[in-house]
């Protein structure tokens, strides 16, 4: 059975190395400027560091260039896809016709992927897209499973298909949106959304025979979430997805922090292999327990089962897990035996943590005994974030590696 690739966001080179940690195939990642998630994009040098630590491990980067570009923006364009192909990038994501020819004339050894921001819903604009030069195509999301398959099976041979499993869905299509520009002066189409869908908003009514005088439509005080989305989830439809026959599947968030990125990566990575190795067995259960413990809003299918569902509101706003919590990361173990952590929230004596194991869907749980200040190594009951990095030394029940991602039962 023919296993897609698992492709994870990389909005830093520390996401990258957990994402590569935790099972993903490739990652996609931003230059500093011209990527539609400037605030985490990568400075070149890191970007560097990201493709030679993929290619040591036989993985890929593809890169971001798809702003819809202006005449002004094109020399930096020039520029940038030549470093991008002179560093040995795998791919470059554009949604541009004109950065399209770019590549085409000064990136000739990367491959060309149309983002999802070009809006391609049918096989008639992926065989345009092909014929000029795209590699590969990533679906918009609007798309449900009957059009993906006549896609996947009607492409052309030399053509890669990409689709989303998961992540944060934009309340406009496709994520062609001009709202952040209008009511922030940030462009989302050219990287700095402030995301006005996730605001709160206070609603009123005017009847018209009483002008000027508003009514509040009827809302909680935080006001009422009307544009935000839930999170797109495709765990359940697993077997679906499989027989659909794409060439990637592609997690969304390069804004999220590692530990949503190791928790989301290794639930897809263990279900992927597992439904591959014995499809009849399948149980979404377990991957699912696991993804819950990362959610920050409801989840939906989106409109991957039915044109129109009408499950794909988050009326409630952003709702974060009241259950567990980015506990740190693992920086390194000494020869005694004690293990430093970087850590992320307040660690007490007797709170229980889980470590996130890489190849392995379950998390080894245990209950803090100790905890020792990384400078006198004295014993300490509490150690909280500061304004630097803030570690701690404690005894693991296991060994852990550096990168391990550590979360915490709240």
């Amino acid at each position: 059975m023919k296993k897609p690739e698992l492709l994870a966001p990389a909005g830093s080179f520390e996401k990258a190395k957990v994402a590569f940690m935790y099972g993903a195939d490739a990652v996609y990642a931003g230059t500093s400027k011209l990527s539609l998630r400037t605030r985490t994009s990568m400075e070149f040098d890191d970007l560097v560091n990201t493709i030679k630590l993929a290619h040591s491990l036989d993985k890929k980067v593809y890169v971001a260039l798809n702003v819809y570009a202006r005449d002004d923006e094109y020399e930096l364009i020039k520029k940038e896809v030549m470093y991008l192909d002179e560093i040995g990038a795998d791919g470059i994501i554009v949604a541009d016709g004109g950065i399209v020819e770019m590549v085409k004339e000064y990136a000739p050894n990367t491959e060309i992927h149309i983002s999802t921001q070009a809006n391609v819903v049918s096989l008639h604009t992926c065989n345009f897209w092909y014929k000029n030069g795209a590699n590969r195509i990533i679906l918009a999301r609007e798309l449900n499973k009957d059009e993906i398959k006549h896609i996947t099976q009607n492409k052309p041979n030399g053509l890669d298909i990409e689709m989303f499993i998961h992540g944060a869905i934009c309340y406009s299509y496709s994520g062609r949106c001009y709202m952040s520009d209008y009511m922030a002066g940030r462009s989302a189409n050219h990287g700095d959304c402030a995301q006005p869908c996730r605001w709160a908003y206070n609603l009123y009514v005017e009847e018209k025979n009483k002008p000027g005088e508003m009514m509040p439509v009827e809302h909680d005080e935080k006001g009422t979430y009307i544009f935000s989305s839930k999170d797109l989830c495709l765990m359940n439809e697993m077997p679906t997805v499989f027989d659909l026959g794409v060439d990637s599947l592609k997690i969304e968030g390069r804004l999220k922090t590692e530990y949503y990125l190791a928790t989301v990566v290794s639930a897809y990575r263990n279900a992927i292999d597992d439904y591959a190795a014995n499809p009849s067995s399948w149980n979404p259960d377990k991957y699912m327990k696991e993804l819950d413990k990362a959610r920050t809003r409801g989840l939906t299918t989106f409109y991957f089962n039915e044109k129109y569902n009408p499950d794909i509101q988050d009326y409630d706003g952003k709702q974060i897990n009241p259950d567990y919590e980015f506990g740190g990361v693992v920086v390194s173990t000494d020869l005694n035996g004690m293990t430093t952590i970087e850590i992320r929230n307040k660690l007490s004596i007797g709170d229980t943590l889980e470590i996130m194991i890489p190849n392995q869907l379950e998390p080894h749980q245990f209950v803090i005994d100790k905890l020792y200040d990384v400078e006198t190594d004295e014993e300490i009951s509490v150690v909280n974030p500061g304004v630097k990095e803030q570690k701690v030394k404690m005894k693991l029940p296991i060994e852990a590696a550096n990168g391990y991602i550590i979360r915490r039962v709240k």
